[in-house]
């Protein structure tokens, strides 16, 4: 749209000269779709345009529910949440935030209405601790087996004292 409409043009008719310029320029030509009708869903289902939308930009398709499910839902996923954190005062912001965001549908709900309270904290730390001693416990086992100690050498007196820290260090990693 490089030009401006004239004052005394109206809308329609300055739109259908651009459109008509640009056919005879051939801006349209070899468009995807060109000459095959308007892809349609099944008639049954007035959504069909948002699925393939969501299909087509790999969108979650959580973000359509209402606020409550989606907190439910998040409320449900929060072991598996919990679990990639790697620090308890990291963990505590999550809840704090969950449990903020829930309180603000409290105050203010929106359709549907479900029963939803804050989560409790406490609790859910001492489940993230649990959780997370295990994991760190695994991780430790799955590094010891799979590092290899180093080959004992002969002459490690005559090697430099930085070369044998370096060597160990270089093997711990």
């Amino acid at each position: 749209m490089t030009e401006r409409k004239k004052p005394g043009v109206t809308f329609e008719s300055w739109v259908d000269k651009q459109i008509r310029q640009a056919q005879d320029e051939g801006a349209f030509d070899g468009l995807e779709g060109a000459g095959k009708p308007i892809p349609s869903g099944d008639p049954r289902d007035e959504l069909w345009w948002v699925r393939g939308y969501l299909k087509r930009e790999n969108l979650p398709a959580d973000a359509l529910l209402p606020t409550a499910l989606q907190l439910r839902k998040e409320i449900e996923r929060l072991p598996s949440t919990l679990i990639g954190v790697r620090r308890e005062d990291s963990a505590r912001d999550v809840l704090d935030e969950l449990n903020a965001r829930i309180v603000d549908w409290i105050r203010f709900p929106t359709p549907p209405i479900v029963p939803l309270g804050p989560v409790d904290v406490e609790m859910w730390l001492e489940k993230w601790r649990t959780n997370r001693a295990e994991v760190d416990r695994l991780e430790r086992e799955h590094r010891s087996q799979s590092v290899e100690p180093p080959a004992a050498d002969s002459d490690t007196s005559r090697r430099s004292w930085w070369t044998r820290v370096r060597r160990t260090f270089t093997w711990r990693r």
